[in-house]
C-alpha cells in the first residue's frame, strides 16, 4: 500500500471561511498551472455537495472533470475522488482514482488547521508511486496550500 501524502496549515480564518475558501472559493486559488483540460484554465469549480463534480473550465469553452465529491460535512469534512490518473488524463473510474480528505478543525486561539489527505495511489496501479511524488514534491500539496493559506488569511 502506497504511503499517503498528508499536508497542514493553520489559517487566520474560522472554521466556516476556510472550509468556504477551499471549497465554493477554490477558483481564488487554484494555480492556473494545474489543470488537465487542453487549453488554459479559466474557473477551478468544485460543486459543494456529495456527487458533486469538481472540474474546471477552459478556456475555449470546454470543461474538463477532474474529480468527484464523495464526502461533504461543511464546516469540517470533505473528501474528494482525484480523477487524475498516472498520465494526468481525467480517469473516469472511481474505483481507480486516488482520493483527497481535507479536515478542518478550529483552535482556541480562532485560527483553523487545515490537514489534508491525499491517499489510494496504490488504485492506479504502476502509475501511483509517480502520482505520489508529485503531489509530494515541490509543485504539489504543499505549494499549493500556501497559495490556499495566503487567500484565508486575506
Amino acid at each position: 500500500m502506497a504511503e499517503a501524502v498528508r499536508k497542514s496549515v493553520t489559517v487566520k480564518a474560522s472554521v466556516e471561511h476556510a472550509f468556504t475558501v477551499f471549497t465554493e472559493e477554490l477558483d481564488t486559488w487554484w494555480p492556473r498551472t494545474h489543470h488537465i483540460g487542453k487549453s488554459p484554465l479559466k474557473k477551478a469549480i468544485v460543486e459543494c455537495r456529495a456527487g458533486g463534480r469538481c472540474y474546471s473550465e477552459q478556456m475555449d469553452g470546454t470543461d474538463s472533470d477532474w474529480g468527484t465529491v464523495l464526502v461533504w460535512e461543511p464546516p469540517r469534512r470533505f473528501v474528494m475522488a482525484w480523477q487524475i490518473g498516472p498520465a494526468w488524463q481525467y480517469e473516469p473510474d472511481v474505483a481507480k482514482s486516488s482520493e483527497v480528505e481535507v479536515r478542518f478543525t478550529p483552535e482556541a486561539d480562532g485560527t483553523t488547521r487545515v490537514d489534508l489527505e491525499h491517499r489510494y495511489f496504490e488504485r492506479m496501479d504502476a502509475g501511483g508511486e509517480g502520482m505520489r511524488a508529485a503531489v509530494d514534491g515541490p509543485g504539489g500539496w504543499g505549494g499549493t496550500l500556501e497559495l490556499y493559506r495566503a487567500r484565508a488569511d486575506a
